[in-house]
């Protein structure tokens, strides 16, 4: 497998993008994204994950981030504790379309070996090392104007959940963020 997607510089900073499987618009509801928000704080805190820019979109996650501790473990541990949580969320809130939805998790799932019942997040995250302040710049503008793109809000720091509103206004967003100057 190519070196080109995997985190192979333990010292360097990569955008990463988690996508649902399916491209479920699965983020719709608030219960949902807080499962994002929350855990994303927790691998801050107790993992050592450094969030320097952010997104969340209905069916996927932006992030530019780094860490002293092994990224790949972290992300495959948010991906994997998510999962669980996102599938008991789903279970327990007022979801319209939890049967579809469950439906094709598991059908997904039943597929795989190393998957019990459901598989919420496509494999792979993408890593992409951030080597050069021209490539960084562009890889924030994409992810901060990701919300703008797909006609959600006309400004990137209009969005809530995101790091635009730490970048591009006064306003504090969900989670800390180690902004790139």
């Amino acid at each position: 497998m190519s070196e080109k997607y995997k985190f192979f510089d333990p010292a360097g900073m990569y955008f990463v993008t988690m996508s649902i499987v399916g491209w479920v618009d699965l983020f719709t509801r608030p219960e949902l994204k807080h499962v994002i928000i929350d855990s994303l704080r927790y691998c801050q805190k107790e993992k050592g994950l450094v969030i320097h820019a952010w997104c969340l979109m209905p069916s996927h996650l932006h992030l530019v981030i780094s860490s002293e501790n092994k990224l790949s473990d972290i992300i495959r541990d948010f991906k994997k504790h998510t999962s669980k949580k996102i599938i008991k969320t789903i279970e327990h809130i007022h979801e319209s379309r939890k049967g579809w939805v469950l439906d094709l998790f598991n059908e997904v799932a039943d597929h795989l070996k190393r998957v019990k019942d459901y598989k919420v997040w496509q494999d792979g995250n993408h890593p992409e090392i951030l080597t050069s302040a021209k490539f960084t710049r562009q890889k924030l503008d994409y992810l901060h104007d990701n919300p703008v793109m797909d006609e959600i809000v006309d400004e990137p720091e209009e969005y809530r959940f995101s790091s635009a509103r730490d970048y591009y206004s006064n306003k504090k967003g969900y989670l800390e963020v180690d902004k790139i100057e």
